[in-house]
């Protein structure tokens, strides 16, 4: 081993010297040379672009595989530079479990015969799921890495160069004001009457040897101020570049988006083709349970009664069929209706409505209104009172409130 003692002795006293300059830096006792705003403002861009892309890749990595363990090994078998075994998605084991219980409970009954169906198309979604994953990673994820683990490297280490530059500027101008101190302390005129006539001869020997340091001091500083202009300039280039990253991982982002829409879109594809699939096979069994709209492709026309009465926030629902307002109009007069003794509840209203006729109530959203039911009424309504004011109200329009 090649072991070169003076110029670890060398490095070892550069480091001192940066350290003690550092340090009186912070404590207010030493002068700092300020970097340009220019590169002040591109060191900050780079500095914002690094974190927000480290969390954008981590936050997109817990996406698209959300357990830790299969992150980990993921990570190990990139850093071995071995390919990961091909793993099995959730949609595709599901699939598989579903078609081997259909094994079980016989593939000819109603039971086995869905179970093997939807369990094929479990498989697809799966497959879907491979797909977009493999896209995502090779798209999305490795720019970012590359540019994590490959230009941000280089840029931290040549910013860490130029902050060692700059202290050793601001070293050799601090080596220069004390020269010039002592080289003027020393060149001052002696007192005649107390100086002896030996001490005029050190005393020049003195400044001479001060000028001479003078003249060393600004060499190195020379020397040194053009090693930290230059490491300026690469630094100022590679932070300029991050203009370039932001173009490379726009169009990367457009690509994960792209990726995106295609897979929910054939995720949609697949569901919609099996409720068609079940619809046909289970008519019989199970009327209208998959039931197609074909105007909207198989979406539900409408929330069911229950689900909006349990879902605050979702949209405002359709008016419920009134095909029995005639008939409830000639059986039931709303304002000879009298609440129960018991069965009266609370609601707080989810939207507003606009009563269709005077056997209706009007509503406003989150008011709160008493509501109870009679015999032969329409499960899809409700009889609501709010002070004085009685009508009929849609059981859609309301959260029952215990």
């Amino acid at each position: 081993m090649d072991f070169n003692v003076k110029k670890l002795a060398s490095d070892a006293g550069v480091f001192f010297t940066r350290a003690v300059q550092y340090t009186e830096e912070k404590l207010g006792q030493a002068e700092k040379t300020e970097l340009d705003a220019h590169l002040e403002n591109l060191i900050a861009r780079a500095d914002c672009t690094k974190n927000w892309t480290e969390k954008i890749f981590r936050q997109t990595e817990v996406l698209l595989q959300p357990n830790p363990s299969a992150r980990i090994e993921e990570f190990v078998y990139e850093k071995l530079d071995k390919k990961l075994p091909s793993r099995t998605t959730n949609a595709e084991l599901l699939g598989q479990y579903m078609q081997d219980a259909a094994k079980e409970f016989g593939p000819g009954t109603p039971y086995g015969s869905t179970l093997i169906t939807v369990g094929e198309y479990q498989k697809r979604l799966g497959g879907a799921e491979r797909e977009f994953l493999h896209t995502s990673a090779i798209n999305f994820l490795t720019p970012l890495r590359n540019f994590l683990e490959g230009d941000w490297k280089t840029i931290s280490k040549e910013r860490r160069l130029l902050e060692n530059r700059r202290l050793d500027l601001d070293v050799c101008k601090a080596r220069l004001k004390k020269a010039k101190l002592a080289e003027a302390k020393a060149a001052a005129a002696p007192d005649f009457q107390e100086t002896r006539p030996r001490n005029y001869v050190l005393s020049a020997s003195a400044s001479a040897l001060w000028s001479e340091e003078v003249d060393k001091a600004e060499h190195e500083l020379r020397l040194a101020q053009t090693e930290f202009d230059r490491q300026a300039e690469v630094t100022r280039l590679l932070l300029e570049g991050i203009s370039s990253t932001h173009v490379n991982h726009l169009r990367c982002l457009h690509e994960f988006v792209e990726a995106q829409a295609a897979y929910y879109a054939e995720c949609h594809k697949h569901m919609q083709d099996l409720q068609k699939e079940l619809s046909s096979a289970n008519g019989d069994t199970f009327p209208n349970a998959f039931a197609v709209n074909a105007s909207t492709s198989g979406v539900s026309s409408g929330p069911t009664p229950l689900s909006t009465a349990t879902l605050p926030g979702a949209s405002s629902p359709s008016r419920p069929p009134n095909a029995s307002n005639a008939l409830e109009s000639s059986t039931l007069k709303i304002e000879e209706v009298k609440p129960p003794a018991t069965g009266t509840r609370k609601a707080k209203v989810l939207y507003d409505y606009d009563a269709a006729d005077t056997s209706e109530l009007s509503l406003l959203a989150d008011e709160l209104i008493t509501v109870y039911t009679v015999p032969g009424m329409d499960p899809d309504w409700l009889i609501g009172e709010r002070g004085n004011q009685k009508g009929k109200v849609p059981v859609t329009y309301l959260e029952l409130l215990s």
